[in-house]
């Protein structure tokens, strides 16, 4: 199968924000819009450890990174995804965890796949390191892709890695070492890298067919930039936005999209082809999120739970509408659905409707909420966590219908 999640089944969700990387679902699922424990619930599972990343789906695999932070091993769980029963868990670390932000975790990238294999990459000992494993948890290679050594703010490390025609698709952003790469698949040889500025930045690489081509695109470094994801040569890059950002761009045929961050606050539009500048810009921060484009229309929830709708290519603010932050997890899109979670464990469903803000349902599950989620099949896949201390578990579950 090719490493190309532009080509992977339509059916799965192999990848930080999904199929296409725009966290937007497949179309003609109809997922439920009301849950809580004891509603709507098919299944729900332990996950060890402490984790943001987001589960993805790989035929009947449900796979989730997570860390213990008490032992300091970092590892890859996967799940059934009919049933939810753990399946395998591989350690593929130990010690050497660096200093984080308390709202990060040693566990906060994505894994990815091509429905051969499964991609992960975990920050310790200053360096990151990505690991390739087969579909029963089987370490096929290890490979240390770079350092990540952040001085001004250590915060950890958050970026998801992402697949591009046999290619693992790495970034690390710091302030003593900055860097893109790209590694084989089958082997986990690095096969092109480009130096960036040395400044702090969380956000995650992505392909994207815009601007007549695929390119790899990274927000953050006070600019967005654009590569060639075969060959990792730079094609364009906008001065905008701030320093540090922790979202991905998002994008329609002919502008890219992107939200920020520290030490300024910046929405902007560029254009995709490098060569019209700065569209619009205001001056909202999605800081932490990730926002979605659908019929025109931008959608984002801000760090603070404002929800926004723009007209995409001019910027004009259609709504506002004050939700309760403050806000991690990017926002959903299934059909004309946006599923958004807070950090309390509160998720807010709402309508893409540019005319108004149309709330559908309020649902609560645990009381901590970081992860994105992930929908397959009408299924909707929430990773959260109840309890403090020793007593904080996180939970894995798979809202819908049997």
């Amino acid at each position: 199968m090719a490493g190309d999640p532009h080509e992977l089944l339509a059916d799965d969700w192999m990848q930080w924000r999904g199929p296409l990387g725009n966290n937007i679902a497949q179309s003609g699922q109809n997922v439920l819009t009301e849950w809580d424990e004891r509603t709507n619930v098919i299944w729900q599972a332990e996950v060890p450890g402490r984790g943001h990343s987001s589960p993805i789906v790989v035929g009947e695999l449900i796979v989730l990174t997570s860390a213990d932070e008490q032992s300091q091993q970092q590892g890859v769980f996967g799940f059934d995804r009919a049933t939810g029963a753990r399946k395998w868990g591989t350690v593929i670390s130990q010690g050497g965890f660096p200093k984080t932000h308390q709202k990060n975790t040693h566990a906060s990238s994505t894994a990815c796949s091509d429905g051969r294999h499964i991609y992960a990459t975990f920050c310790h000992h200053e360096k990151v390191e990505a690991v390739a494993l087969d579909l029963k948890g089987n370490v096929i290679w290890k490979n240390i892709v770079g350092g990540f050594a952040p001085r001004q703010y250590e915060y950890g490390y958050a970026a998801s890695p992402t697949l591009y025609s046999g290619k693992l698709i790495v970034s690390g952003d710091s302030d003593t070492v900055a860097w893109v790469k790209a590694l084989d698949t089958e082997t986990g040889r690095i096969v092109w890298q480009q130096d960036r500025p040395r400044k702090l930045n969380w956000s995650s690489p992505i392909v994207a067919q815009t601007g007549g081509r695929k390119q790899l695109l990274l927000s953050g470094l006070n600019m967005i930039s654009s590569y060639d994801p075969q060959t990792g040569q730079p094609l364009w890059s906008q001065p905008c936005l701030t320093m540090a950002t922790c979202g991905t761009v998002v994008w329609d045929d002919q502008v890219v999209y992107a939200s920020g961050g520290y030490p300024d606050k910046e929405t902007v539009a560029v254009s995709a082809d490098g060569r019209g500048g700065i569209l619009w810009k205001n001056s909202v921060k999605c800081y932490e999120q990730s926002m979605l484009i659908h019929d025109g229309h931008l959608y984002a929830v801000d760090d603070g739970g404002v929800a926004y709708c723009w007209e995409a290519r001019s910027g004009t603010e259609k709504w506002k509408y004050r939700l309760r932050g403050p806000v991690s997890a990017s926002p959903v899109l299934v059909g004309d659905v946006i599923i958004a979670p807070n950090e309390s464990g509160t998720t807010y469903v709402f309508r893409a409707n540019p005319n108004r803000f149309e709330a559908i349902a309020q649902n609560q599950l645990g009381t901590e909420s970081f992860a994105t989620p992930t929908v397959v099949d009408s299924k909707i896949y929430l990773r959260v966590a109840a309890g403090q201390g020793d007593a904080r578990r996180e939970t894995l579950f798979a809202i819908g219908t049997r």
